[in-house]
């Protein structure tokens, strides 16, 4: 007989309308978190009846990603029927199944199939279908932050550029969990990194960790702009492939370094329109839920990064640098996940 109550962190009052943002002024980032933390409960609720085609998981560990963040904002393109359960990714251990479960059995590690299962919850019930089975043997904060961006890093290094062994590519952010994941995989492939960060305090420190996981050039946004930059094309080609994920000059600077043939770019906003005309830059925007929308049919796994994945097996794709936070800390996880200059996902222990 199993714990049939559940600790859940529940949104129960509505949505945040979305507020004009400004790099250097965070007042309206101050107001978004306070009412994003506001929005949230912790609530004692049952666990429902175990069904015929149903799996009751004990949840492991689910990170706070910035969608979750959008999600409980009003802003991300899907949301959840109010009161929902915060959480899109996590890892959680397999207590029981119904009769008419096939693939899963008591023991196993298992993660969401699709966005929206709500994994900031100690126990859940769900059908089949909304689970994957991962093995029990990786590091649980490796399956706990599997699904979103190594799959992402691994899509947008294999979709956009036939990209070989000794071309280079550039990206901004590359301190996030994508960015961490994009350094891994590409340097496991003979990709040369490109990594642009924002200036900090503790700009040495992440410079230490981005190396040791693989980074071949870090360069802050200002750095871009300087003529120092030419250097490192000394060594390395000029890159075929640009990843932004901030915008802004940022993006407008990176355009400046990419071959004059051949360029994507990974983009929300551009302003650069002559690098369309003259060095034949193409726009592409990613979704990892899209994609795996569009490929239901024919490849239903992760994005093709498997838990069982020889880089994971190997050591050469780790989880990326994070806190690990109690469910009844929520609020202080909530608070850090949106402060800036953060590089270390939260991590709600369950």
């Amino acid at each position: 007989m199993f714990w049939r109550r559940t600790v859940c962190c529940v949104g129960d009052t509505g949505t945040l309308h979305p507020q004009p943002r400004h790099r250097r002024h965070h007042q309206s980032d101050l107001n978004a978190l306070f009412l994003c933390v506001s929005l949230f409960r912790l609530k004692d609720l049952e666990v429902p009846k175990l069904g015929d085609s149903d799996v009751h998981v004990k949840m492991l560990a689910a990170p706070i990603n910035p969608a979750d963040i959008n999600m409980i904002q009003g802003t991300y393109p899907i949301l959840s029927p109010l009161p929902a359960v915060g959480g899109n990714e996590g890892v959680g251990e397999v207590l029981e199944v119904g009769p008419r479960v096939m693939a899963l059995k008591p023991g196993d590690w298992v993660i969401p199939a699709d966005a929206g299962l709500g994994t900031w919850r100690t126990h859940g019930v769900f059908p089949e279908e909304m689970l994957l089975k991962v093995p029990s043997d990786i590091p649980v904060l490796c399956a706990a932050t599997l699904s979103v961006n190594p799959c992402t890093a691994f899509r947008v290094l294999a979709d956009f550029e036939s990209l070989a062994p000794g071309d280079s590519v550039i990206q901004n952010a590359a301190n996030s969990g994508v960015g961490q994941a994009v350094i891994q995989i590409a340097r496991a492939s003979g990709i040369k990194t490109i990594n642009v960060v924002r200036d900090r305090p503790d700009l040495p420190k992440l410079v230490e960790r981005l190396m040791a996981l693989g980074a071949d050039y870090i360069v802050t946004e200002e750095m871009l702009r300087k003529p120092e930059m030419k250097d490192i094309f000394k060594s390395i080609p000029r890159p075929r492939l640009a990843l932004n994920c901030v915008g802004g000059k940022s993006t407008t600077d990176m355009l400046r370094h990419l071959q004059r043939t051949h360029g994507h770019h990974w983009v929300h906003t551009l302003s650069a329109q002559s690098a369309f005309i003259f060095r034949d830059v193409r726009l592409r925007g990613f979704w990892m839920t899209q994609w795996r929308k569009q490929h239901a049919q024919g490849e239903p796994e992760l994005g093709h990064i498997t838990p069982g994945d020889p880089l994971i097996r190997r050591g050469q794709l780790t989880a990326p640098a994070c806190t690990q936070v109690h469910l009844q800390e929520y609020r202080a996880a909530l608070d850090a996940s949106m402060k800036p200059f953060i590089s270390s996902k939260q991590i709600l222990v369950l």
